[in-house]
């Protein structure tokens, strides 16, 4: 019975202590974009760590049209 005397006031520190480091997290932005880490994986600009081929070297060499030159 006397551990509760100990286990009360230990459990309210541990709650107090959470809810600071959560509002913290909260005020520092780390729930702000939940979805775009995630999804920056997927369109991830690898273009340089790839080899070029002999079909991308040939790609890279043909000229632009008026259209891709206007857009660009």
């Amino acid at each position: 019975m006397e551990i509760l005397y100990a286990l009360i006031p230990l459990s309210i520190v541990l709650i107090t202590l959470a809810v600071m480091v959560f509002s913290w997290a909260v005020k520092s932005g780390q729930f702000d974009d939940l979805e775009g880490p995630a999804h920056s994986i997927l369109y991830d600009d690898d273009k340089d760590m790839i080899p070029p081929t002999e079909e991308t070297a040939s790609e890279n060499e043909r000229p632009l049209s008026e259209d891709e030159r206007t857009s660009s």
